[in-house]
């Protein structure tokens, strides 16, 4: 199968190490995710595997999609494994100056500014920053 010819759609997964649901409010308030499903552990028609889960986790998010705009990120809990995005961010575009700044001071909330924003040869309005939950963005107009 050629490229011009796949129907594949590619989408990101994020682990959050036991804070899925803290990070969707987040995402939710600040950038107005909608939550498309959510399931618990607890939830599952499948008992997990004796030694599976954490004591505790029954209640974490097992799997959720969530959109941004016009992409849906799926996500979860994981298994307890510690989570660390590396490697990669989230790129965020926006229509205006407004609300690139607006974005970016939300997502900067308890996280840290890697690049502030600035004019660059490519956007009026361009910046990187860790969000809370150690997540990459790139937001730019």
């Amino acid at each position: 199968m050629s490229n011009t010819e796949s129907t594949a759609l590619v989408q990101p997964y994020l682990f959050f190490g036991g804070r899925c649901e803290e990070a969707i409010e987040f995402y939710k308030r600040t950038l107005g995710a909608e939550v498309e499903m959510m399931m618990r552990f607890k939830e599952c028609p499948d008992p997990q595997s004796e030694g599976m889960l954490p004591e505790g986790y029954q209640d974490k998010i097992m799997h959720s999609s969530f959109r941004i705009g016009q992409t849906t990120i799926m996500s979860s809990d994981g298994c307890g494994e510690i989570t660390e995005f590396n490697g990669f961010c989230l790129s965020i575009t926006l229509p205006s100056e407004e609300e690139c700044r607006t974005v970016f001071a939300a997502l900067s909330q308890g996280g840290r500014v890697k690049m502030p924003l600035e004019k660059t040869f490519w956007s009026p309005c361009f910046g990187m920053v860790e969000d809370q939950f150690g997540l990459g963005w790139m937001i730019s107009v």
